[in-house]
Protein backbone atom coordinates (compact mmCIF):
# COMPACT_ATOMS: atom_id res chain seq x y z
CA UNK A 1 0.00 0.00 0.00
CA UNK A 2 1.42 3.39 -1.03
CA UNK A 3 2.50 5.61 1.83
CA UNK A 4 1.76 9.33 1.33
CA UNK A 5 2.02 12.39 3.59
CA UNK A 6 -1.72 12.98 3.05
CA UNK A 7 -4.58 10.97 1.63
CA UNK A 8 -7.04 11.28 -1.23
CA UNK A 9 -8.80 7.97 -0.65
CA UNK A 10 -9.68 5.73 2.28
CA UNK A 11 -7.55 2.57 2.64
CA UNK A 12 -9.12 -0.89 2.64
CA UNK A 13 -8.08 -3.43 5.27
CA UNK A 14 -8.87 -7.09 4.61
CA UNK A 15 -9.31 -8.63 8.06
CA UNK A 16 -8.93 -12.17 6.72
CA UNK A 17 -5.21 -11.49 6.22
CA UNK A 18 -4.67 -11.42 9.99
CA UNK A 19 -5.33 -15.17 10.21
CA UNK A 20 -2.58 -16.13 7.75
CA UNK A 21 1.00 -15.86 9.08
CA UNK A 22 2.25 -15.07 5.57
CA UNK A 23 -0.02 -12.03 5.14
CA UNK A 24 -0.29 -10.80 8.74
CA UNK A 25 2.88 -8.60 8.64
CA UNK A 26 1.63 -6.75 5.55
CA UNK A 27 -1.79 -6.32 7.17
CA UNK A 28 -0.19 -4.78 10.25
CA UNK A 29 1.90 -2.43 8.09
CA UNK A 30 -1.21 -1.29 6.22
CA UNK A 31 -3.07 -0.85 9.48
CA UNK A 32 -0.21 1.26 10.87
CA UNK A 33 -0.48 3.50 7.80
CA UNK A 34 -4.19 3.98 8.44
CA UNK A 35 -3.60 4.79 12.10
CA UNK A 36 -0.82 7.31 11.56
CA UNK A 37 -1.74 8.85 8.19
CA UNK A 38 -5.51 8.67 7.68
CA UNK A 39 -7.61 7.85 10.74
CA UNK A 40 -10.24 6.08 8.62
CA UNK A 41 -10.42 2.71 6.86
CA UNK A 42 -12.76 0.28 5.19
CA UNK A 43 -12.79 -3.11 6.96
CA UNK A 44 -13.73 -6.04 4.71
CA UNK A 45 -14.01 -9.79 5.28
CA UNK A 46 -14.98 -9.17 8.90
CA UNK A 47 -17.12 -12.34 9.03
CA UNK A 48 -20.20 -10.50 10.27
CA UNK A 49 -22.28 -10.42 7.08
CA UNK A 50 -25.22 -12.18 8.75
CA UNK A 51 -25.63 -9.56 11.48
CA UNK A 52 -24.88 -6.60 9.20
CA UNK A 53 -27.42 -7.82 6.64
CA UNK A 54 -29.98 -8.25 9.42
CA UNK A 55 -29.51 -4.61 10.46
CA UNK A 56 -29.77 -3.43 6.85
CA UNK A 57 -33.05 -5.34 6.52
CA UNK A 58 -34.70 -3.94 9.67
CA UNK A 59 -33.70 -0.26 9.42
CA UNK A 60 -36.49 0.78 6.99
CA UNK A 61 -39.05 -1.01 9.19
CA UNK A 62 -37.73 0.63 12.32
CA UNK A 63 -37.87 4.16 10.93
CA UNK A 64 -41.29 3.50 9.38
CA UNK A 65 -42.81 3.52 12.87
CA UNK A 66 -45.31 6.30 13.43
CA UNK A 67 -44.29 9.45 15.32
CA UNK A 68 -46.42 8.28 18.24
CA UNK A 69 -44.67 4.90 18.35
CA UNK A 70 -41.24 6.51 18.20
CA UNK A 71 -42.18 8.78 21.08
CA UNK A 72 -42.81 5.73 23.27
CA UNK A 73 -39.02 5.31 23.42
CA UNK A 74 -38.04 8.99 23.19
CA UNK A 75 -34.52 9.88 24.26
CA UNK A 76 -35.89 12.43 26.70
CA UNK A 77 -37.28 9.56 28.79
CA UNK A 78 -33.76 8.29 29.50
CA UNK A 79 -31.04 9.87 31.70
CA UNK A 80 -28.71 7.45 29.87
CA UNK A 81 -29.31 9.18 26.50
CA UNK A 82 -30.75 5.97 25.04
CA UNK A 83 -33.83 5.98 22.82
CA UNK A 84 -35.27 7.86 19.85
CA UNK A 85 -34.55 11.46 18.83
CA UNK A 86 -35.97 13.26 15.81
CA UNK A 87 -34.54 15.59 13.22
CA UNK A 88 -32.79 18.73 14.45
CA UNK A 89 -32.81 17.67 18.12
CA UNK A 90 -29.05 17.05 18.28
CA UNK A 91 -26.45 19.72 17.54
CA UNK A 92 -22.92 19.41 16.18
CA UNK A 93 -20.55 22.35 15.69
CA UNK A 94 -23.32 24.61 16.99
CA UNK A 95 -25.84 23.66 14.29
CA UNK A 96 -28.77 21.21 14.32
CA UNK A 97 -28.21 17.82 12.68
CA UNK A 98 -30.86 16.81 10.17
CA UNK A 99 -31.16 13.15 11.08
CA UNK A 100 -33.34 10.94 13.23
CA UNK A 101 -31.88 8.13 15.28
CA UNK A 102 -32.40 5.36 17.78
CA UNK A 103 -29.66 4.93 20.39
CA UNK A 104 -28.99 1.65 22.18
CA UNK A 105 -26.17 0.21 24.27
CA UNK A 106 -24.74 -2.97 25.69
CA UNK A 107 -27.44 -4.65 27.77
CA UNK A 108 -27.22 -3.35 31.32
CA UNK A 109 -29.14 -4.12 34.48
CA UNK A 110 -27.63 -1.13 36.25
CA UNK A 111 -30.32 1.28 37.37
CA UNK A 112 -29.06 4.19 39.41
CA UNK A 113 -31.81 4.24 42.04
CA UNK A 114 -30.04 6.96 43.98
CA UNK A 115 -29.98 9.14 40.86
CA UNK A 116 -26.19 8.88 40.76
CA UNK A 117 -25.83 10.91 43.95
CA UNK A 118 -23.65 8.31 45.71
CA UNK A 119 -21.10 8.19 42.93
CA UNK A 120 -19.82 10.25 40.03
CA UNK A 121 -22.63 11.83 38.07
CA UNK A 122 -21.35 10.36 34.81
CA UNK A 123 -22.41 6.93 36.05
CA UNK A 124 -25.93 7.85 34.95
CA UNK A 125 -24.74 7.49 31.35
CA UNK A 126 -24.77 3.73 31.88
CA UNK A 127 -28.20 2.17 32.20
CA UNK A 128 -30.87 0.04 30.57
CA UNK A 129 -32.02 0.27 26.97
CA UNK A 130 -35.54 1.08 25.93
CA UNK A 131 -35.38 -1.67 23.30
CA UNK A 132 -37.94 -3.82 25.14
CA UNK A 133 -40.43 -0.97 24.90
CA UNK A 134 -40.08 -0.70 21.12
CA UNK A 135 -43.39 -1.54 19.41
CA UNK A 136 -41.65 -3.86 16.95
CA UNK A 137 -41.23 -7.58 16.33
CA UNK A 138 -38.85 -9.79 18.26
CA UNK A 139 -36.91 -10.16 15.00
CA UNK A 140 -36.05 -6.45 15.02
CA UNK A 141 -35.14 -6.44 18.71
CA UNK A 142 -33.03 -9.56 18.20
CA UNK A 143 -31.18 -8.02 15.26
CA UNK A 144 -30.27 -4.99 17.38
CA UNK A 145 -29.00 -6.97 20.39
CA UNK A 146 -27.10 -9.43 18.18
CA UNK A 147 -25.44 -6.57 16.33
CA UNK A 148 -24.24 -4.92 19.54
CA UNK A 149 -22.86 -8.22 20.82
CA UNK A 150 -21.10 -9.09 17.56
CA UNK A 151 -19.57 -5.64 17.13
CA UNK A 152 -18.40 -5.69 20.75
CA UNK A 153 -16.43 -8.87 19.99
CA UNK A 154 -15.11 -7.53 16.69
CA UNK A 155 -13.94 -4.28 18.31
CA UNK A 156 -11.81 -6.21 20.81
CA UNK A 157 -10.22 -8.28 18.03
CA UNK A 158 -9.54 -5.14 16.03
CA UNK A 159 -8.03 -3.33 19.01
CA UNK A 160 -5.55 -6.14 19.60
CA UNK A 161 -4.41 -5.80 15.97
CA UNK A 162 -4.09 -2.03 16.44
CA UNK A 163 -1.84 -2.60 19.44
CA UNK A 164 0.32 -5.03 17.48
CA UNK A 165 0.55 -2.60 14.56
CA UNK A 166 1.86 0.02 17.00
CA UNK A 167 4.48 -2.37 18.43
CA UNK A 168 2.59 -2.98 21.66
CA UNK A 169 1.32 -6.16 23.30
CA UNK A 170 -2.19 -7.13 22.11
CA UNK A 171 -3.84 -6.27 25.44
CA UNK A 172 -2.16 -2.88 25.89
CA UNK A 173 -5.35 -0.86 25.43
CA UNK A 174 -7.79 -3.15 27.25
CA UNK A 175 -7.70 -1.34 30.59
CA UNK A 176 -8.86 1.89 28.93
CA UNK A 177 -12.13 0.27 27.87
CA UNK A 178 -15.62 0.04 29.29
CA UNK A 179 -17.91 -2.91 28.67
CA UNK A 180 -20.69 -0.40 27.92
CA UNK A 181 -20.72 0.15 24.15
CA UNK A 182 -23.20 2.30 22.26
CA UNK A 183 -25.05 1.93 18.96
CA UNK A 184 -26.80 4.61 16.90
CA UNK A 185 -29.20 3.55 14.15
CA UNK A 186 -29.58 6.59 11.90
CA UNK A 187 -31.70 7.85 9.04
CA UNK A 188 -30.71 10.98 7.09
CA UNK A 189 -33.54 12.46 4.99
CA UNK A 190 -32.96 13.72 1.45
CA UNK A 191 -33.12 17.46 0.76
CA UNK A 192 -36.54 18.90 0.02
CA UNK A 193 -38.19 22.27 -0.51
CA UNK A 194 -37.85 23.20 3.16
CA UNK A 195 -34.42 21.63 3.68
CA UNK A 196 -31.77 22.91 1.29
CA UNK A 197 -28.65 21.07 0.25
CA UNK A 198 -26.47 23.06 2.67
CA UNK A 199 -28.28 21.58 5.66
CA UNK A 200 -25.95 19.27 7.55
CA UNK A 201 -26.75 15.65 8.18
CA UNK A 202 -24.19 15.87 10.93
CA UNK A 203 -21.70 18.72 11.20
CA UNK A 204 -17.89 18.51 11.09
CA UNK A 205 -16.58 16.75 14.20
CA UNK A 206 -14.21 14.20 15.67
CA UNK A 207 -15.85 11.26 17.44
CA UNK A 208 -15.90 11.62 21.21
CA UNK A 209 -18.25 8.76 22.13
CA UNK A 210 -15.94 5.82 21.52
CA UNK A 211 -12.40 4.52 21.40
CA UNK A 212 -13.01 3.44 17.80
CA UNK A 213 -16.18 3.84 15.73
CA UNK A 214 -17.45 1.07 13.45
CA UNK A 215 -19.91 2.40 10.87
CA UNK A 216 -22.17 0.33 8.66
CA UNK A 217 -23.32 2.35 5.63
CA UNK A 218 -26.64 0.60 5.25
CA UNK A 219 -28.01 2.06 2.02
CA UNK A 220 -27.05 1.29 -1.56
CA UNK A 221 -23.60 1.92 -3.09
CA UNK A 222 -24.83 5.10 -4.78
CA UNK A 223 -26.09 6.70 -1.55
CA UNK A 224 -23.17 8.86 -0.47
CA UNK A 225 -22.89 11.66 2.09
CA UNK A 226 -20.04 10.75 4.46
CA UNK A 227 -16.87 12.80 3.97
CA UNK A 228 -13.55 13.08 5.83
CA UNK A 229 -11.18 16.06 5.94
CA UNK A 230 -7.58 15.55 4.90
CA UNK A 231 -4.60 17.70 5.88
CA UNK A 232 -4.88 19.77 2.72
CA UNK A 233 -8.37 20.88 3.70
CA UNK A 234 -10.09 18.72 1.07
CA UNK A 235 -13.24 16.76 1.82
CA UNK A 236 -12.81 13.13 0.71
CA UNK A 237 -15.88 11.01 -0.04
CA UNK A 238 -16.26 7.73 1.84
CA UNK A 239 -18.43 5.98 -0.72
CA UNK A 240 -20.17 2.80 0.46
CA UNK A 241 -18.40 -0.48 -0.32
CA UNK A 242 -20.69 -3.49 -0.11
CA UNK A 243 -19.83 -5.80 2.76
CA UNK A 244 -17.56 -3.30 4.50
CA UNK A 245 -17.52 -1.44 7.79
CA UNK A 246 -15.95 2.02 8.03
CA UNK A 247 -13.68 2.30 11.07
CA UNK A 248 -12.30 5.53 12.47
CA UNK A 249 -10.26 6.72 15.43
CA UNK A 250 -11.93 8.53 18.34
CA UNK A 251 -10.51 11.47 20.28
CA UNK A 252 -9.50 9.44 23.33
CA UNK A 253 -7.24 7.22 21.24
CA UNK A 254 -5.56 10.29 19.77
CA UNK A 255 -4.85 11.52 23.30
CA UNK A 256 -3.46 8.22 24.57
CA UNK A 257 -1.15 7.86 21.54
CA UNK A 258 0.11 11.45 21.90
CA UNK A 259 -1.19 12.42 18.47
CA UNK A 260 0.64 9.62 16.64
CA UNK A 261 -2.80 8.27 15.73
CA UNK A 262 -5.11 11.12 14.81
CA UNK A 263 -8.88 11.32 15.01
CA UNK A 264 -10.04 12.69 11.66
CA UNK A 265 -12.72 15.35 11.21
CA UNK A 266 -15.72 14.08 9.25
CA UNK A 267 -19.29 15.05 8.39
CA UNK A 268 -22.41 13.91 6.54
CA UNK A 269 -23.81 16.27 3.93
CA UNK A 270 -27.28 16.00 2.41
CA UNK A 271 -26.60 17.36 -1.08
CA UNK A 272 -25.38 13.93 -2.19
CA UNK A 273 -28.63 12.27 -1.20
CA UNK A 274 -31.51 11.52 -3.51
CA UNK A 275 -33.19 9.23 -1.02
CA UNK A 276 -32.96 8.56 2.71
CA UNK A 277 -29.59 7.34 3.95
CA UNK A 278 -29.37 4.68 6.65
CA UNK A 279 -26.37 3.87 8.81
CA UNK A 280 -25.45 2.10 12.03
CA UNK A 281 -22.66 3.57 14.15
CA UNK A 282 -21.12 1.41 16.89
CA UNK A 283 -18.96 3.21 19.48
CA UNK A 284 -16.44 1.15 21.44
CA UNK A 285 -16.85 2.22 25.06
CA UNK A 286 -14.26 4.14 27.07
CA UNK A 287 -13.94 3.73 30.83
CA UNK A 288 -15.64 6.71 32.47
CA UNK A 289 -13.17 6.84 35.34
CA UNK A 290 -10.23 7.33 32.95
CA UNK A 291 -8.33 10.39 34.17
CA UNK A 292 -6.31 12.88 32.19
CA UNK A 293 -3.15 11.70 33.94
CA UNK A 294 -3.81 8.07 32.99
CA UNK A 295 -4.61 9.04 29.41
CA UNK A 296 -1.47 11.13 28.93
CA UNK A 297 1.06 9.17 30.98
CA UNK A 298 0.32 5.45 30.58
CA UNK A 299 1.92 5.06 27.14
CA UNK A 300 3.91 8.28 27.01
CA UNK A 301 7.32 6.58 26.96
CA UNK A 302 6.27 4.30 24.11
CA UNK A 303 5.11 7.13 21.85
CA UNK A 304 7.72 9.74 22.76
CA UNK A 305 10.03 10.13 19.79
CA UNK A 306 7.88 7.84 17.66
CA UNK A 307 9.00 8.24 14.05
CA UNK A 308 7.23 5.31 12.33
CA UNK A 309 9.59 5.20 9.35
CA UNK A 310 10.20 8.89 8.98
CA UNK A 311 6.97 10.24 10.42
CA UNK A 312 7.11 13.30 12.72
CA UNK A 313 7.75 12.49 16.33
CA UNK A 314 4.83 12.36 18.75
CA UNK A 315 3.71 15.60 20.30
CA UNK A 316 3.00 16.05 23.97
CA UNK A 317 -0.41 14.56 24.72
CA UNK A 318 -1.44 17.81 26.37
CA UNK A 319 -1.05 19.53 22.97
CA UNK A 320 -3.57 17.24 21.24
CA UNK A 321 -6.74 19.15 20.35
CA UNK A 322 -9.23 17.54 22.73
CA UNK A 323 -12.10 18.89 24.84
CA UNK A 324 -11.16 16.24 27.41
CA UNK A 325 -7.72 17.78 27.89
CA UNK A 326 -8.75 21.37 27.32
CA UNK A 327 -11.77 21.24 29.64
CA UNK A 328 -12.00 21.52 33.40
CA UNK A 329 -13.10 17.95 34.06
CA UNK A 330 -10.68 15.36 35.37
CA UNK A 331 -12.35 12.19 34.05
CA UNK A 332 -13.44 11.05 30.62
CA UNK A 333 -16.88 10.26 32.02
CA UNK A 334 -17.63 13.80 33.11
CA UNK A 335 -16.25 15.24 29.89
CA UNK A 336 -18.51 12.86 27.97
CA UNK A 337 -21.53 13.77 30.12
CA UNK A 338 -20.93 17.44 29.29
CA UNK A 339 -20.78 16.61 25.58
CA UNK A 340 -24.02 14.63 25.75
CA UNK A 341 -25.87 17.39 27.59
CA UNK A 342 -24.71 20.06 25.17
CA UNK A 343 -25.68 17.89 22.18
CA UNK A 344 -29.09 16.85 23.55
CA UNK A 345 -30.09 19.90 25.52
CA UNK A 346 -33.68 18.81 26.18
CA UNK A 347 -32.46 15.61 27.87
CA UNK A 348 -29.85 17.50 29.84
CA UNK A 349 -32.35 20.08 31.04
CA UNK A 350 -34.71 17.35 32.27
CA UNK A 351 -32.26 15.00 33.98
CA UNK A 352 -29.21 17.07 34.90
CA UNK A 353 -30.45 20.34 36.34
CA UNK A 354 -27.67 20.32 38.94
CA UNK A 355 -24.98 20.78 36.27
CA UNK A 356 -27.01 22.23 33.40
CA UNK A 357 -26.01 25.87 33.79
CA UNK A 358 -22.34 25.09 34.33
CA UNK A 359 -22.09 22.78 31.33
CA UNK A 360 -23.95 25.14 29.00
CA UNK A 361 -21.84 28.14 30.03
CA UNK A 362 -18.59 26.17 29.80
CA UNK A 363 -17.18 26.81 26.35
Amino acid sequence: MERTPDFSAIPVIDLSRCYDPSTRPELLADLRHMLTDVGFLYLINHRLSDVTNAIIDILPQLFALSPEQKCEVALINSPHFLGYSGEATETTAGQPDMREQFEFATASSDVWEDGGRKGPLFQRLQGPNQVRSLPVSSKIRGAITSYISSLSDLSITFLSLVAEALNLSPDSFDHFLSNFNRLKLIRYPPPNSTRDTKTQGVGPHKDSSGWFTFLLQASGPDVKGLQVLNNNGDWIDVAPIEGSLVVNIGQAFEVVTHGVCKATVHRVILDRLREGRYSAAFFQGIRGSLTRTEATETLRHHFEGWDAKGKPAAIAAQDVESPFLRGKYETWGESQLRTKIRSHQDVGRRWYQEVWDGYMEDV
